[in-house]
């Protein structure tokens, strides 16, 4: 192995790591919380928590096992198991976070009618339609033989070398693949949080408006308190837009090469080389990583919830810890060194 295949094997190892301790937190949240188990969008975010974590445990650590043996691992019947799964995990994890994109525009736009139009009712619908979408493109692929080991990647995923079908429709196959998975989320991603966007500068312009004016009223106002409210009117304008800009860049960033690149190998006149497709997989895999984050760790709710858990972790251990030092104190060891058994023990 050289250089770049340890920098790669290494990179994956901290995304499993990452991935899987980030996406059991968010599972511990959910089940600890009954607020975030009640809310419209803990059903996608579990779904979409699922997903990474099916991804993490399954995926990765064969493609690991790949990079480090130059080979396939397992069986052919198992690579296809394996490549099956990808494909579906994979296209019902963009899904999921387009149904986000969706909620938080419906919540967001439509704020008095939103218990109205976003129930769990329908958002069981929008998870149904994101499973049957994704069952529909992963069994296709391994009717027709088109999942396997690439080596390209080092991972068993899409691949044509056992197809049991032409080469053209392998290419329409893909091609329709990645437009109605990747693009169709990108770009519902980009209308609706850029309507998002749009909605929440609308509010921001307002809530300046009424605090300027309040400013010119407050003639003796002190003048470190008038910059701290104008430091917070550009603060609040900044944050929505770098929210927006985190859902939509961590999406392209992390997916976007990956398939931009299984696009351009079906031409046969490019050449791509392993390392360029073993940094693609891994920029693709880094999203289950970065999704806990993304999307629930940094919320408040969530950072609530974690503080509480370690703080019940925290008393719990130091209950016990007095209860300890209650029944084995000072008297009672004093009583169990004193004791004609104890004396006995420690004569020579």
């Amino acid at each position: 192995m050289d250089s770049v295949d340890v920098f790669v094997c290494l990179l994956v190892v901290a995304i499993i790591v990452v991935s899987l301790l980030s996406n059991v937190l968010v599972l511990i949240c959910f089940l600890y919380n009954p607020e975030i188990r009640k809310q419209v969008p803990g059903l996608f975010t579990l779904n979409l928590t699922f997903c990474n974590l099916l991804l993490t445990v399954s995926n990765m650590p064969l493609t690991l096992v790949g990079l480090v043996s130059k080979g396939q691992p397992g069986s052919d019947a198992f690579c296809n198991a394996v490549g099956f799964l990808e494909t579906f995990l994979t296209t019902s994890s963009m899904l999921s976070m387009a149904a986000l994109s969706i909620d938080r525009w419906i919540a967001v736009v439509f704020p008095l009618s939103y218990h109205s139009k976003m129930r769990h009712r329908d958002a069981t619908v929008v998870l149904g339609y994101t499973w049957v979408h994704s069952m529909s493109f992963s069994a296709a692929a391994a009717c027709f033989s088109w999942v396997g080991y690439h080596q390209l990647y080092a991972s068993c995923t899409l691949s044509e070398t056992r197809a049991s079908h032409g080469r053209t429709q392998f290419i329409v196959f893909t091609v329709t693949f990645h437009a109605l998975t990747f693009l169709l989320s990108f770009v519902v991603l980009c209308i609706t949080y850029l309507k998002v966007l749009k909605v929440a500068r609308i509010h921001c312009k307002r809530i300046d408006i009424i605090t300027m004016q309040t400013l010119v009223l407050l003639v003796d106002i002190h003048p470190s308190v008038r910059q701290r409210c104008l430091e917070e009117q550009r603060r609040r304008r900044q944050r929505a837009t770098r929210k927006i800009s985190t859902f939509i860049g961590t999406f392209v960033l992390c997916f976007a090469p990956y398939v931009i690149t299984r696009l351009l190998e079906l031409w046969p006149t490019v050449r791509i080389t392993q390392h360029w497709g073993l940094l693609c997989k891994c920029l693709a895999y880094s999203k289950a990583a970065c999704d806990p984050f993304v999307y629930s760790l940094l919320r408040h709710q969530y950072r609530k919830t974690c503080t509480d858990i370690i703080n019940r972790l925290l008393k719990r251990r130091s209950m016990n810890s007095n209860d300890w030092q209650r029944r084995t104190g000072p008297s009672t060891i004093v009583q169990a060194l004193e004791s004609p058994r104890a004396i006995k023990g420690c004569a020579p």
